[in-house]
């Protein structure tokens, strides 16, 4: 018999569980053919950011102190989530291959959301998993980040993002007036050596070389040409196509998420080549109901900076004077970036107010910009 604690557990947890409804939808799809192929991004983008708009915002913050034990529930759905992943990428690319009745227009649609679904939800449940202490919570989160052939985020997002965020430093803090698409290139161009150089002063610390193995990037490069060696085995070079297909649109989607997160915001420059500690006025801030129960409250993202160990469920959110504040969801803000003349009209005075209530003795940003602080 359910005791009643476990069932308003559950009760609580379940509305996280949105991400779920994303597997029919793939799979309606791949069996329906025609629009029903773009029934994924409909689903992520705007039916979550119409609930958004109907359900509004959520104010209210659990307790931090909530022992592990009481959050079962939500550490369920987010180990779970591998196992979905990998059957319906795989399962779809088995099935689509082999399916007469979609063309190559409907396949690469379908394989759009695929990568929407995997880059939206499965990294951020990874990027959840890969913070934890648990050896099999981040061996999860590394083979969701080998699904899309990311896996050197772990080590960029755990010992360069957290540490430099705010910082010229950090690739992954979009700069102010850069747009996305000149952020993207950096970063994936930025990001891979300098995980790789992280990676490489941790070992050096314990008196070990790159070639040592207990260098995760081997264990990322096994895991992920084992996921390209099945796509193939499954789906033949097609398949394969369409697994890096689906790769791509998710980095894609991961970088539009890191893009908005920290736009603009920087941490005061101490001198001596030392920055203030993070605060949760350094990420922005988005209460918006729908859209943090589909991203397991990444979009708290001002209190996981400021207290990274904390689990999703416990993330706090905070008031305009304490962080700065998002107008919209990550779906629809995803989509003004994209659109870099709109995104400067919504975000740059944001970006300028926030710039003279934190920081009003500051006249000169442009260090901030370049990297190069004069003591």
């Amino acid at each position: 018999m359910t005791s009643p604690d476990t069932t308003s557990r559950l009760t609580a947890a379940l509305p996280f569980a949105l991400s779920l409804l994303t597997v029919p939808l793939a799979w309606v799809g791949a069996l329906q053919g025609g629009w029903t192929v773009a029934l994924l991004p409909l689903y992520v983008w705007w039916v979550i950011t119409g609930m958004d708009a109907l359900i509004g915002v959520n104010l209210e913050n659990a307790n931090p102190e909530t022992p592990e034990d009481e959050l079962g529930w939500y550490r369920l759905l987010t180990m779970v989530w591998f196992p979905v992943q990998f059957v319906t990428v795989f399962g779809l690319i088995w099935y689509v291959t082999r399916a007469d009745h979609l063309g190559l227009a409907e396949r690469l649609v379908l394989f759009f959301g695929v990568g929407v679904m995997t880059g939206s939800i499965g990294i951020v449940y990874a990027h959840e998993l890969v913070h934890q202490r648990n050896r099999i919570e981040r061996w999860l989160g590394d083979l969701l980040l080998a699904n899309v052939l990311y896996s050197h985020f772990r080590t960029e997002h755990l010992l360069v993002h957290h540490v430099d965020v705010g910082t010229p430093r950090d690739a992954v803090t979009a700069r102010y007036n850069e747009g996305f698409h000149r952020y993207f290139f950096r970063v994936l161009r930025q990001c891979p050596p300098s995980a790789w150089a992280a990676e490489k002063r941790m070992l050096a610390r314990r008196k070990a070389g790159v070639w040592d193995r207990r260098n995760p990037f081997w264990r990322y490069a096994a895991l992920q040409a084992g996921m390209l060696l099945l796509a193939l085995i499954v789906g033949g070079w097609a398949g394969l196509g369409l697994f890096v297909f689906q790769a791509i649109v998710a980095i894609w989607q991961l970088e539009l998420t890191n893009y908005v997160e920290h736009y603009g915001l920087t941490r005061k420059y101490l001198g001596r080549g030392r920055f203030e500690h993070v605060r949760p006025h350094h990420s922005w801030n988005a209460s918006h109901k729908a859209s943090n129960w589909l991203l397991i409250n990444l979009q708290r993202h001002s209190d996981h900076h400021y207290k990274p160990d904390r689990r999703f469920p416990l993330l706090q959110t905070y008031s305009e004077d304490e962080a700065p504040q998002l107008p919209y969801g990550y779906p629809l803000m995803g989509t003004l970036a994209m659109i870099p003349p709109v995104w400067r009209r919504v975000m740059n005075p944001r970006v300028r107010q926030w710039r003279r209530a934190h920081y009003p003795e500051i006249t000169d940003w442009a260090p901030y910009k370049s990297g190069v602080h004069a003591d």
